[in-house]
């Protein structure tokens, strides 16, 4: 018989969710992703639904508990040896994980092999999977940062399998329909509301650019930004990303040479808050993303957000900061907004106002319940009469 949990149990799918999730593994690295999965099950578990995760080995207990959420450790990130770890321990000890997690619905994001993972435990033991996009190259088999064929064909073997997919935006909807044949719902990010908005003279960040530091990213162009306007002060918080190592190294080095920059690596996700409140503006200089919690996260502050990628035209649409093509353009919109305070001050009212709006509960869970929640929910005995074994 089922507990007196809320609706169905639910398992969010992601190896790297634990530094968000639990303060004491905050130095490890996170991406979007990893924020939205946890946020929502914060959500979710906040609503009395019994929410679970399948994170990596960080060390921690099996089956620990933060904020009414248990954890399942998977394997250790570099456990294993190169081609033989695909099955053992990454693919044996996510499947094990699974099962002991034993929900009613499955939710990853992101693109991998992963999705094919989960895509065939559902099927095999009669669960219900749901798949969020994580990044506009998700939508297109050419597009895929995926780095082996094996792990693509997983992928699209998932992305076509799951009851429901969510997309970020009626661009990736539009994608997944083009290239895919996939149909999709498109759910906008979760949010965290709480945030403190200062004014511009209590602000000493000029400059802000937030990420883990890879190619898809350019990194690089924050650097230039930086010698073409020496006055203002910018800051860069991001670390390594597995493969592009050298990337990191280069981008410290290159920093430690700009006297108007301060490199700050890898900030706990737990201590970024600080960062965005002392920011007047926030750069984004990838054009390949989905919806970034930057944006989010600079919005909740008060801060306008300078950009390549404006997701559903958000940021012109709404005069949430400035939407640009290149770096010229960019540079000339950082020394307009923060050259003239008043309308520094407008455009900071609006991404607060914005985020106001976007930030009700109940609208924002809505699509997620929806995806969750059986078509007909007569499931009551669902979840003991078909325990996995």
């Amino acid at each position: 018989m089922r507990n007196a949990k809320t609706g169905p149990r639910i398992c969010f799918v992601g190896l790297a969710n634990l530094p968000v999730l639990a303060r004491e593994y905050g130095h490890l690295g996170v991406g979007g992703q990893e924020v939205q999965q946890t946020v929502l099950a914060r959500a979710l578990a906040r609503r009395g639904y019994d929410v679970s995760m399948v994170v990596a080995d960080y060390g921690q207990p099996d089956g620990a508990t933060w904020d009414g959420i248990r954890t399942y450790r998977a394997y250790r990130p570099n456990a294993g040896i190169p081609v033989f770890r695909f099955i053992h321990p990454r693919w044996t000890s996510v499947w094990s994980a699974l099962k002991r997690a034993d929900a009613d619905v499955y939710y990853t994001s992101g693109a991998g092999m992963i999705t094919g993972l989960l895509a065939m435990f559902t099927r095999r033991y009669g669960r219900r999977m749901v798949v969020r996009i994580a990044s506009n190259a998700d939508c297109n088999p050419r597009t895929l940062m995926i780095q082996y064929a094996r792990d693509k064909k997983l992928y699209r073997y998932g992305l076509m399998r799951a009851e429901v997919v969510l997309a970020q935006s009626v661009d990736q909807q539009r994608a997944l329909r083009q290239h895919f044949g996939r149909e999709s719902v498109v759910a906008p990010s979760v949010l965290e509301t709480s945030a403190r908005c200062m004014p511009f003279e209590d602000r000493d960040i000029d400059v802000l650019w937030v990420g883990n530091i890879r190619s898809v990213k350019q990194p690089k162009l924050l650097l230039k930004l930086a010698r073409a306007l020496p006055h203002l002060r910018f800051e860069m918080a991001g670390g390594p990303y597995i493969g592009d190592e050298a990337l990191y190294e280069s981008c410290k080095q290159e920093a430690a040479s700009l006297s108007n920059l301060r490199f700050n690596g890898a900030v706990p996700f737990h201590d970024m808050r600080a960062l965005y409140e002392r920011a007047r503006l926030l750069v984004g200089t990838s054009h390949t993303e989905g919806f970034p919690n930057t944006y989010l996260q600079a919005w909740a502050h008060g801060s306008p957000v300078v950009a390549f990628l404006d997701p559903d035209e958000l940021i012109a649409r709404n005069g949430l900061g400035r939407a640009v093509s290149d770096l010229d353009q960019m540079a000339a919109a950082v020394r307009d907004l923060l050259s003239d305070q008043a309308e520094w001050a407008a455009a900071s009212e609006r991404c607060r106002a914005y985020f106001e709006r976007r930030a009700d509960e109940n609208a924002m869970l809505a699509p997620y319940i929806q995806a969750i929640t059986p078509p007909s929910d007569t499931s009551a005995g669902l979840h003991a009469a078909r325990h996995v074994g």
